[in-house]
């Protein structure tokens, strides 16, 4: 077993396990269960995150070398890490980027284009999700209701701070924080992924005029050896005719000398 088959393999696994993850998330924060009903979306998340510790472990075991590995990809710890060390609501939606970059393929154009395609969602849901779970029940919070939340994530996410609604706590101040830096990078992603793909469009229609220039400039030169070499066979047929034509001149004056 390699560490790519043990990726091929595990993609949808993690994928099923983050949808998992994220309706139990939600079902948690927008349902507001109780009692035995609370223990459904717990056991669900932690059945998911079960899922992307095992994962990583075995990414690690597989890796070689594996030093190197584990220097490389210490945020991939951290996010099977942190839910330990700080068991705070807020951070246990960042294990959905352990699906995310497990699905979203290998080249860096691809991930590039996954990230910034599924990164304004992902930030709008959980954002939204985690700010309500944070300032429902606090004293004062602006934000009490999902749509207000999803409000406020948006304006968040833009850096655009209309100030309406603001958090009250200091989880919520955290995920603001989170939200605001997760903007200014998704804002420079997508703008570099545009910028390089109208590079890439117009590298492609220059070297598509290039290589229709070096064609014709191709064809050019083939007429052109066509035609020298009709001139030469043109001036080999008219010298071999003033060739026969002087012959019969020269067994004349033979004839007369005779």
């Amino acid at each position: 077993m390699t560490l790519e088959r043990w990726h091929r393999l595990t993609v949808w696994p993690l994928v099923v396990g983050a949808v998992a993850f994220l309706a139990a998330y939600a079902w948690e924060v927008l349902g507001d269960p109780h009692g035995a009903a609370d223990t459904v979306p717990s056991i669900v998340m932690n059945v998911a995150w079960a899922l992307f510790i095992a994962d990583y472990l075995v990414s690690l075991w597989l890796a070689r070398p594996r030093g190197h590995w584990f220097l490389t990809h210490l945020f991939d710890l951290a996010l099977v890490v942190l839910p330990v060390l700080q068991p705070l609501r807020l951070v246990r939606p960042l294990l959905l980027l352990r699906a995310l970059q497990a699905s979203v393929g290998r080249t860096l154009r691809g991930r590039i284009i996954a990230y910034a395609a599924t990164g304004v969602l992902m930030m709008v849901l959980v954002g939204s999700l985690a700010i309500l779970d944070a300032e429902r029940e606090a004293p004062g919070s602006s934000i009490q209701t999902f749509p207000n939340a999803v409000w406020w994530t948006c304006v968040t996410i833009t850096t655009v701070g209309y100030g309406d609604l603001a958090p009250a706590t200091f989880d919520g101040r955290l995920i603001a924080i989170g939200l605001m830096a997760g903007g200014i990078i998704l804002i420079g992603v997508v703008t570099g992924t545009l910028a390089s793909w109208i590079i890439d469009r117009v590298r492609e229609s220059d070297e598509a005029h290039q290589a229709a220039t070096r064609a014709q400039i191709r064809e050019l030169e083939g007429r052109i050896d066509r035609l020298l070499t009709v001139q030469e066979r043109m001036a080999e047929r008219l010298d071999h005719a003033e060739r026969r034509a002087a012959q019969p001149s020269g067994h004349a004056g033979e004839a007369a000398r005779d």
